[in-house]
């Protein structure tokens, strides 16, 4: 028989009321509060750095490759479309997919309203799979046809479409600066929302045919190559084999660069993460360790009883040990049942709403990563069981004469 497990069983059963069930029952809530919390705070970051990235990555591939120039407006170098680069594009380690677009600067006119736009002409090669979440009305435009002067199918922004008034199936003419100056009469087929303004009040998507048709360029040119990676993790190494399959004339960009306030303030969200899971660790640790010596201090007579009858101090402090283990275990199991509760609720219902002015996303987001969970888990065990031991350390200090004689 393991006489500690025995001696904590006993110990843990406190009769119904009196003070060490309740101090119990405290000290099994903080725990579970405490991991209830950090597994929600967890979920709710992935979930919010998870969705800014993938709204990055619409318009701002992982890496993007364009002509080396001192030019500074949108009015593009061409590239050619059969570079080595664009064609042998599996042979890069780290590639996922690239794809070939182009940028025209242009004007949106209503009778009433005009905005400036930045028509991104995409090709077949597009990866649209991004824009499922952020499609919020009719369809994408169709492109990349091989013959003709380029679809007039146009995908706006919600921000755009409000402004200029107009709606799926509405006529908008677009107009290219120049000498002369240009016009095309686009069909809105599509409305997308990202939440990011400086994206929705410039960018719509069309077919990279037509752009080309505008530059006097060839099927054979494109205005940049932007590149997805397997793991967005190992950017850097991806970034420096693409650099080593480009030409001297190329220019690398990577989307951490492109938009660095926005991966700089997710980066203060990962430091203000590591503030709350030390503060929380500190209170679920301090409460256990009061509560541990609170049930010491209620049980001096039978630690002296104990030592009287020929028990160590090992034997003593591993029941006490015992004891703290079995509220951990017993906030654990609570902690996370609420925890992914909440979290699960959440991505079910979208109950918490945010302000897409301020957070770019109108509702808290959740992402699933159990192997934080188990890491919490892990770590709030590993954490508590040090500092309950530790606490033990004044048992040591009883002496059994005085402890038979301790009076509550």
């Amino acid at each position: 028989m393991n006489v500690p497990v025995f001696l904590a069983r006993k110990v843990r059963h406190a009769p119904q009321g009196s003070f060490s069930a309740t101090v119990t029952r405290v000290g099994v809530a903080s725990i579970a509060l405490g991991l209830a919390i950090l597994i929600v705070a967890f979920a709710v970051l992935f979930g919010y750095k998870r969705t800014i990235e993938q709204k990055i990555f619409l318009f701002g591939a992982h890496l993007q490759v364009s002509k080396f120039t001192n030019n500074a407006s949108y009015e593009e170098t061409a590239l050619p479309i059969k570079t080595a680069l664009y064609q042998d594009s599996t042979r890069i380690p780290g590639v996922r997919h690239i794809q070939a677009v182009a940028l025209k600067a242009g004007i949106l006119k209503t009778p009433e309203e005009l905005s400036g736009v930045i028509l991104k002409g995409v090709g077949k090669d597009y990866d649209w799979n991004l824009f499922r979440e952020s499609l919020i009305a009719g369809k994408v435009p169709v492109v990349g046809a091989d013959t003709g002067s380029g679809s007039t199918d146009i995908l706006l922004s919600q921000l755009m479409a409000s402004q200029l008034k107009v709606g799926i199936g509405d006529a908008v003419p677009l107009y290219f600066l120049g000498n002369p100056p240009r016009a095309r009469k686009m069909t809105v087929v599509g409305i997308y929302e990202t939440g990011l303004e400086e994206v929705d009040k410039t960018i719509a998507l069309g077919d990279i045919r037509l752009v080309q048709r505008l530059n006097r360029w060839g099927p054979d040119s494109v205005g940049s190559y932007e590149i997805y990676v397997n793991d967005f993790d190992q950017l850097k190494s991806a970034a420096d084999n693409v650099f080593e399959a480009m030409t001297p004339t190329m220019r690398l960009t990577r989307v951490t660069d492109q938009y660095r306030p926005l991966f700089d303030w997710m980066l203060l969200l990962d430091r203000n993460m590591i503030i709350l899971l030390s503060l929380i660790t500190f209170v679920a640790s301090f409460n256990m360790v009061s509560v541990l010596l609170v049930l010491m201090m209620e049980r001096t007579p039978m630690i002296g009883l104990l030592k009287a009858l020929g028990g160590n101090n090992s034997l003593i402090r591993r029941m006490f040990v015992f004891v703290g283990l079995n509220m951990v275990g017993w906030g654990l199991l609570i902690g996370n049942a609420v925890g992914l509760g909440v979290c699960f609720v959440q991505e079910r219902f979208k109950l918490i709403p945010l302000d897409p002015k301020n957070y770019f996303i109108s509702y808290v987001p959740i992402a699933w990563d159990w192997a934080t969970v188990l890491a919490l888990n892990a770590a709030t065990l590993v954490m508590i069981s040090l500092v309950l031991w530790l606490s033990t350390v004044i048992i040591n200090r009883i002496q059994p004469v005085k402890a038979l004689a301790f009076k509550k």
